[in-house]
């Protein structure tokens, strides 16, 4: 059975990435900007489990685990901020959201 070039883990981490950076861009939606960047996170834990494979060392697998720790941690926090922002405004579209006040 052949191993899978090393390329082909960073062409797809480049465009999970990438598909990750144009959903935080274009997005309005404060969820779906949640989701694009896990979705960055994880081309990110990608890189880095494919880089300790091919070095064949673990650091990089210990890196995911503190990756995935500040991911859980973000989407609690976000989902818990969006959550009180939704309940104040009925809306999360971020164009709506305007919690700075003069």
């Amino acid at each position: 059975m052949a191993a899978v070039p090393l390329d082909w883990y960073l062409i797809l981490a480049g465009l999970l990435f990438a598909i990750g950076t144009v959903g935080v861009l274009v997005s309005r939606n404060a969820i779906v900007i949640l989701m694009a960047i896990e979705l960055m996170l994880n081309a990110v834990n990608l890189t880095f489990v494919a880089f300790s494979h091919y070095m064949g060392k673990n650091d990089g697998q210990v890196l995911v685990f503190l990756v995935m720790t500040v991911a859980a941690a973000e989407a609690a926090v976000g989902l818990a901020i969006i959550l009180n922002i939704f309940r104040t405004r009925e809306s999360v579209n971020i164009d709506d959201i305007n919690l700075m006040k003069w």
